[in-house]
């Protein structure tokens, strides 16, 4: 399970990858800063739903860093 599927993981102030709704075919990532968390759920198979820093809505893929 990769750290992005666990809410407990996913903070505001992260820099994230996630794969926005139109891009779940093809499985392009996208890089932004965590603005609010949308799961509920404690975990998710497809990664936290996120809203970045600039409106858009994807699954966390990836953590990148963490702010201080």
């Amino acid at each position: 399970m990769n750290l992005g599927q666990q809410r407990k993981n996913v903070r505001a102030g992260l820099e994230v990858d996630v794969v926005l709704k139109q891009d779940q075919r093809t499985g392009k990532k996208t890089r932004g800063i965590v603005k609010d968390i949308l799961t509920n759920s404690a975990n998710h198979p497809h990664g936290i739903k996120v809203r970045l820093q600039d409106g858009q809505v994807g699954r966390v893929a990836a953590i990148i860093t963490a702010q201080p």
